[in-house]
């Protein structure tokens, strides 16, 4: 008889899709009172485990670093032998344990109970644990099925932990408005740090912009198209406002129509209403402009439209490993 992983996986989900309608039902006041505990934080964020609470504990931390608020993790086994140092006055210490009773966090429960500056965050499943009576914040997780035959592999109360953490997490960011912009900051490399850049960090700007004087001919224009080879020319007038924009593919249609264009005037010639982007914009929202209205180019600006602060190219946004 084979057996049918297909249902089993639907069911090893909906095992813990109940767990989670569980945990939504237990966010109240207690978790409150841990993400201000965050929020308030004059120290470091500090979280500790237990096997795989430990791992949870661990991605939880990161997280939160990546999200700007100092936090580590501390291996609760390494803690019995110097690491307690790392804790100090001041900081938040989360605890999260299935059980609350683990050996290795009796240690860092006393620690902390000798140290005042310390506030100690317990987060487990069991009310009469050592952990739940000690914390200065507790928060008790719902008694869940785990999946699987037995109810003793730890998923369904893992997976409530790691959602728990989440929830920390999020609850954190909007309560500082945290921007893709800032967030950027902390992931400034691989494909994260890419879909994150904006126009203004790729552009072309200062000496690099390729600005032309509109009363300038289709001879003068040809020359600096050469030097600087960016397939278009942004047209300035004696204010240094711009006033319109010219590509080499409408040099190439300019031509079909007459045998001389060398001293036509750019400004009889040019694309006076060039699409524009802010500074600000997302270096990926700029490509799909480009894409959708078929272009190369884009002027950019900071505030005044007519004072451009850079020009970003297709060739900018795909040498980024943006797409």
């Amino acid at each position: 008889m084979k057996n049918n992983f297909t249902s089993i996986g639907k069911e090893v989900v909906q095992t813990e899709i109940n767990s989670l309608k569980k945990l939504k039902k237990t966010i109240n006041k207690d978790f409150d009172k841990i993400v201000n505990s965050i929020l308030k934080c004059r120290g470091k964020v500090i979280f500790s485990g237990v096997g795989k609470s430990g791992i949870i504990c661990r991605k939880i931390s990161s997280t939160l670093s990546s999200l700007g608020i100092p936090s580590f993790y501390v291996d609760a086994g390494s803690c019995s032998h110097g690491d307690l140092g790392m804790i100090s006055s001041g900081d938040v210490l989360i605890l999260i344990s299935h059980s609350g009773e683990s050996a290795e966090l009796k240690n860092i429960i006393q620690y902390t109970k000798r140290n005042k500056g310390i506030t100690l965050a317990g987060v487990t499943s069991k009310k009469n644990s050592l952990l739940y009576k000690s914390s200065n914040l507790k928060f008790l997780l719902p008694t869940v099925t785990e999946a699987g035959p037995g109810n003793y592999i730890p998923t369904s109360s893992t997976t409530t932990q790691i959602v728990f953490g989440d929830c920390l997490a999020i609850s954190t960011i909007k309560h500082r408005k945290f921007s893709k912009l800032k967030f950027r900051l902390y992931h400034p490399s691989g494909s994260l740090g890419a879909r994150l850049k904006t126009v203004g960090d790729l552009m072309h700007k200062g000496k690099g912009i390729p600005f032309i004087n509109e009363n300038s001919d289709i001879k003068t224009a040809l020359k600096t198209f050469n030097k600087i080879n960016l397939g278009v020319l942004i047209a300035i007038n004696k204010q240094g406002n711009m006033t319109g924009i010219i590509s080499d593919g409408d040099l190439k249609r300019i031509s079909y129509k007459s045998d001389n264009i060398n001293y036509q005037i750019i400004k009889k010639v040019m694309k006076k209403k060039p699409i524009m982007v802010r500074e600000d914009v997302l270096a990926a929202e700029a490509l799909s402009i480009m894409n959708y209205k078929r272009i190369s180019a884009l002027c950019v600006y900071r505030k005044n439209k007519k004072k451009i602060s850079g020009l970003i190219t297709l060739h900018n946004i795909l040498n980024a490993n943006i797409s």
